[in-house]
């Protein structure tokens, strides 16, 4: 049980809703957007999140679109992951949200919750670093449109007030070949230990990872490394780890060197299995 009580509010449009927040603020109130709600019930029972005022953002058409507008894909922050995989506009991003907890769950975390979340795996946001979507976000400014790389640093960087609203992905990507594992160390549902997503654009891997450091990243400069086909595919991943964030996460679910080592395994036969040709189309 949540140990404070809130008030609770569901506003019907992107404008509405950055005025309440404006509102509440403005009034000393400590408010918070919501889509699904997992992690405010979850941390909010260990007293690691605190609000006196809910914005429910699933009665704003916008953050609930799911489908091609001409050549992009729009993906509202509303959405619960069970619809990214029932309905596989993406298929990449289908895997990946396919492996987010289990699917009663997925029923209710949004795609929004995941990429906004405290919780640091935030998987979701692997397909659209990847893909190099754009945001679309709200708040007392209007709404504006950024590459998601560009406010993506270690968590998607909103200023006061703001939500996520929407990402949209060029349509040229979302067919492009494709691999994404998760790696756990105990059950099948449980927390994972890594996970890594890659595409191929271009004759070019690319690599997003969660679950290594504290923050889901992709790194231009381990990409260059893993895509020099003149070494070894052991030598190109170990000295990929180069360049990798520090510190790599040291926790009940593995050790740094732990992590490392299944790192290094998953990542030589990531290599192998592109340039083997065995890729989804």
């Amino acid at each position: 049980m949540i140990s404070y009580d809130f008030d609770y509010y569901k506003p019907t449009s992107i404008k509405e809703a950055a005025e309440l927040y404006q509102r509440l603020a403005s009034e000393g109130r400590k408010p918070k957007y919501f889509s699904g709600g997992t992690e405010i019930i979850t941390l909010g029972r260990l007293n690691l999140v605190y609000t006196d005022a809910i914005i429910d953002i699933k009665g704003i058409p916008e953050c609930k679109r799911w489908g091609f507008e001409k050549n992009e894909l729009i993906a509202g922050a509303a959405l619960p992951l069970s619809i990214l995989e029932e309905e596989p506009h993406f298929p990449l991003l289908k895997q990946t949200a396919s492996e987010v907890a289990d699917y009663t769950s997925r029923n209710k975390i949004t795609l929004g919750g995941n990429v906004c979340g405290q919780i640091f795996y935030r998987e979701a946001v692997l397909p659209f670093l990847l893909v190099e979507s754009d945001v679309i976000v709200g708040g007392r400014k209007g709404v504006r449109r950024v590459p998601i790389r560009t406010m993506f640093h270690q968590e998607l960087t909103l200023e006061s007030g703001e939500f996520l609203v929407q990402i949209i992905t060029e349509k040229a990507y979302i067919d492009a070949p494709f691999l994404s594992v998760k790696k756990r160390q105990q059950w099948e549902t449980g927390y994972p230990l890594i996970t890594v997503a890659s595409l191929k654009k271009d004759n070019f891997l690319r690599f997003a990872f969660s679950g290594v450091c504290a923050f889901p990243f992709r790194s231009d400069e381990m990409e260059k490394v893993l895509n020099d086909a003149t070494m070894t595919y052991e030598d190109r991943v170990l000295k990929s780890f180069n360049y990798l964030p520090r510190p790599i996460l040291n926790d009940m679910e593995g050790s740094e060197e732990y992590r490392l080592f299944v790192l290094k395994n998953t990542l030589v036969d990531f290599l192998k299995h592109f340039e083997s040709g065995g890729v989804h189309e």
